[in-house]
């Protein structure tokens, strides 16, 4: 049985890391060759820690008012799902669910969903 909090750990970490919008933080929680998809496409729209590096580093943590506030959050496994409300991207309120799968303390794959 996988222990709840260690699977929680380094999801919780990246999260506060996107709030302070610190890179080099926020990527230490992920594996090498992280896989991030974006439902319903089967292909990954990031592949490898650089190209995760790169996507939040102009594309998220230059935008002033990033802020993402966990709704809630269920862990099932080596599963965590967080329901997020995202604003400082774009217009309004956005909200989201986010699967994050943890292998051997760090995040491995992510699938985001947003909502609309």
């Amino acid at each position: 049985m996988m222990d709840t909090m260690t699977t929680e750990r380094p999801v919780q970490r990246q999260l506060d890391a996107y709030n302070a919008r610190d890179l080099q933080r926020f990527i230490a929680e992920y594996t090498d060759d992280v896989q991030v998809f974006r439902p319903p496409a089967t292909q990954p729209a990031l592949s490898g820690k650089a190209a995760l590096a790169e996507h939040y580093a102009t594309h998220r943590f230059n935008l002033p008012d990033l802020h993402a506030e966990l709704v809630s959050r269920m862990v099932l496994g080596n599963k965590v799902i967080d329901h997020e409300r995202i604003v400082g991207v774009g217009e309004g309120t956005m909200e989201a669910a986010a699967v994050y799968e943890v292998r051997d303390g760090l995040i491995c794959t992510v699938w985001f969903f947003n909502a609309g």
